[in-house]
């Protein structure tokens, strides 16, 4: 299970890990598969330490947001494929399809890959019209003895966004303090940390300390990237029709095949590039592909397309500047989440889009030469023009509008970067106002506009 240890440790703020903020997972949701699947994962050693020979039976329960657009997500096939044990960084993503929906009648289910336990789907209930208070994206998972109506074991999860899983009334986690590591809350804190040559990737280095030794680090930030360019690759490489039942297309190798062909015809195509890169990476995520959190899946595709568009157009781009890039998204990113949302279910596709272009503008800014005041700029015109974005997947679907969104958000990510390097850092609005204004419009905005499809393009298009 990934808890943000930022939470509950003062010495690095707000600061997330890069290395938990961008984790390796599979599609097409971090908050409707990942999350859930972690929740699984967790619960079933929970339940067996608290009965070693196994329950007579799991029931699950999943509430709100999870509910309402959880067939789409796969998320009854995440949880259970995480009840059975299975990681979303190292599975095999076929292995999570059809985990519940075609799991076998009379088969038991192997509980932490290991102990059989009698199961059944009925076990698992979408409930949609009950709206937790905690937050939209709730599940209870309950493991009981043989002939018992009340469970031994009770426990409710909260997937609060980007793949990070709460659980009710869990203990802190506790930070391993790191020597000198900053900290900061806002974004005027963490431009005030930066100074003498210090950059916005210096402050999140240093903070990394917090968690494990640099070379640690550094071979996390370069499995990130390298997962990132895989999808990249994997996306552009595939064709046919997603999953869902919307028949929609694969674009990404058309787009790449017809890109080709104007280049070899002499006419440079660096912005289809950008946009074929981020349509590949949700066209993966949208199939259930192995992806990078970042730092959402429904927004997956934005910094994977940015990362690439430096490192295959920008003469001087090499790994430092990767590291530099992934590191900067992250203390911007970090911001975000501990300041207002990443969650689709909590904030719209505001909270998941918004903060990934917002992000990606961020590092892009900062491995051209930008300084702490630029990136900053950068990150705040991103997420503002993002503001009020809703979240309204049509089938519940990561598909319709999510995948040509993130093309063009990788574009508006790119349009900030050189719009605040034409300037010198000072602007009006600060990426801290921003941040703010994005929270409140997502604590104002209606339900049904946060990744429940029951409002927007959900109902205002045909299903095919």
């Amino acid at each position: 299970m990934t808890t943000a240890p930022a939470r509950t440790e003062d010495r690095t703020g707000v600061y997330v890990s890069a290395l938990e903020l961008f984790s390796i997972g599979i599609g097409p949701s971090s908050s409707h598969t990942v999350g859930p699947m972690r929740a699984g994962r967790d619960f079933a050693r929970r339940a067996l330490a608290a009965l070693p020979d196994g329950p007579a039976r799991v029931e699950g329960v999943l509430y709100g947001s999870l509910a309402a657009t959880g067939l789409g997500h796969g998320t009854p096939d995440a949880l259970v494929a995480g009840l059975a044990g299975l990681d979303p960084e190292t599975c095999d993503p076929a292995d999570v399809r059809g985990a519940w929906s075609g799991h076998p009648a009379g088969q038991p289910l192997l509980l932490g890959g290991t102990t059989p336990v009698p199961f059944d789907s009925a076990h698992v209930v979408l409930d949609p019209f009950f709206r937790p208070q905690a937050h939209p994206n709730t599940l209870t998972l309950r493991a009981f003895a043989e002939g018992a109506t009340v469970p031994v074991l009770e426990e409710t999860y909260l997937s609060v966004g980007g793949g990070f899983v709460e659980r009710v009334g869990a203990d802190p986690v506790p930070v391993a303090p790191g020597a000198g590591a900053p900290g900061y809350r806002t974004g005027e804190e963490l431009l005030a940390l930066c100074g003498a040559g210090r950059s916005i990737a210096d402050v999140a280095w240093a903070a990394e300390a917090a968690y494990r030794s640099s070379a640690a680090t550094t071979d996390g930030l370069d499995a990130i990237w390298a997962a990132m360019h895989a999808c990249v690759e994997a996306g552009l490489d595939a064709q046919g029709i997603l999953p869902g039942g919307l028949g929609v297309p694969r674009r990404a190798r058309a787009m790449r095949d017809s890109i080709l062909a104007a280049e070899a015809a002499g006419r440079p195509a660096t912005a289809d590039w950008l946009q074929a890169f981020a349509l590949a990476v949700n066209e993966e995520n949208a199939g259930g592909g192995r992806v990078v959190t970042a730092p959402t899946n429904g927004a997956a595709g934005i910094l994977p397309a940015v990362l690439m568009y430096y490192w295959r157009f920008e003469p001087d781009a090499d790994i430092e500047g990767v590291r530099t890039f992934l590191l900067t998204a992250a203390a911007i990113g970090s911001l975000i989440k501990a300041n207002a949302s990443i969650s689709g279910a909590e904030g719209g596709c505001q909270a998941e889009v918004g903060s990934a272009c917002a992000m990606a503008a961020a590092g892009l800014t900062a491995v051209l030469g930008g300084s702490p005041e630029q990136v900053e700029n950068a990150a705040e015109i991103a997420m503002e023009h993002h503001l009020g974005l809703t979240c309204d997947p049509i089938a519940g679907l990561v598909q319709i509008p999510c995948i040509e969104r993130n093309a063009v958000a990788a574009t508006t990510a790119v349009t900030a970067t050189r719009l605040a390097l034409h300037g010198d850092g000072s602007h009006i609005v600060s990426l801290d106002a921003v941040i703010e204004t994005m929270r409140q419009t997502g604590a104002d905005m209606s339900d049904k506009y946060k990744e429940t499809s029951r409002g927007g393009l959900a109902v205002n298009v045909v299903e095919c």
